[in-house]
């Protein structure tokens, strides 16, 4: 399909990947009322590999860089943020901090190419860094600093892991995540049995409840296997100029979901940190496709 516009149909598929992930936060906060972070963490990848890793194709990469991510991803991205959102920082805000990872992902990326920071990028990090600033001022009940660190830990992890998505080519993604979490639900058993210890892993388990369970599948099938195949689907249709900027609706969606479904205030303070955090993303998202555009427009 050679199409710069989505149709209304495709539209709606990729709204509702974004909500998918977006409401994920408010999902992962039921899920904490009952299972500790890591236990919690380590039952999402299970899922996530069990029983799609006997329908799906083992992708033609190393197992090393099948690992890599896995750990990557399992234990420093998604590990951590359960971790801090446990009871260090919002759903809401969650969200937002995450996003962050874009910037460690150019980062990363220039380290190893060795490739220059451009203008728009330099601005684009300072607006997102004044709203990181601003949350640290605001430091309450809702952000502590540490909640704010591991959060940034979380997304330095997952912009380490699109680093090694991205050595390993254009593979299928869902098959990629689905492998991966091969190395990540171990690892994650193993350190909840060293940190949170059998009888709370056990007691989680035994007073987890329908909904708890439900907050399970919703990760492993609907944010890591709809949300995967459908985005991947959508990306090899459209050119990804196209698709990549609705990924700013995530936190968009996820500090909405919080507010509505779990209470959590819209203060000014906050509203002034997601427009900082938000326009910076936006920055760095959108500048590069208007300088395609002005191009293709003098050529």
């Amino acid at each position: 399909m050679n199409r710069t516009t989505l149709t209304p149909l495709h539209a709606l598929l990729a709204l509702a990947v974004v909500a998918v992930w977006g409401t994920n936060f408010v999902v992962i906060k039921v899920g904490l009322g009952r299972l500790p972070p890591l236990t919690f963490a380590a039952l999402r990848f299970t899922f996530a590999l069990v029983p799609a890793v006997f329908f799906v194709r083992r992708p033609a990469v190393p197992w090393r860089n099948l690992a890599a991510y896995g750990v990557l991803i399992g234990v420093g991205q998604f590990g951590v943020l359960y971790i801090a959102m446990r009871s260090m920082i919002s759903p809401g805000l969650a969200s937002l901090v995450v996003q962050m990872q874009v910037f460690f992902t150019i980062a990363l990326a220039m380290k190893l190419t060795g490739e220059r920071i451009r203008g728009f990028q330099v601005a684009a990090l300072a607006l997102a860094a004044a709203g990181l600033g601003w949350l640290m001022a605001h430091a309450n009940a809702e952000v502590t600093p540490l909640g704010l660190a591991l959060v940034l830990f979380a997304a330095l992890s997952w912009a380490g892991g699109n680093i090694v998505a991205r050595a390993s080519g254009g593979v299928n993604m869902l098959a990629y995540v689905v492998w991966a979490s091969l190395f990540s639900a171990p690892p994650l058993f193993v350190l909840a049995l060293l940190a949170e210890g059998w009888p709370a892993i056990s007691q989680g388990i035994a007073h987890a409840d329908a909904l708890t369970w439900a907050a399970v599948l919703w990760q492993s099938v609907g944010n890591t296997l709809f949300g995967y195949a459908a985005w991947g689907w959508l990306l090899a249709r459209y050119p990804a100029a196209t698709i990549s900027p609705l990924s700013l609706l995530v936190p968009v969606f996820g500090m909405a979901a919080s507010a509505v479904l779990l209470g959590e205030p819209l203060s000014s303070w906050k509203l002034t940190a997601a427009a900082l955090v938000l326009g910076g993303l936006a920055i760095n998202t959108l500048w590069p496709m208007m300088e395609r555009r002005r191009a293709a427009s003098v050529a």
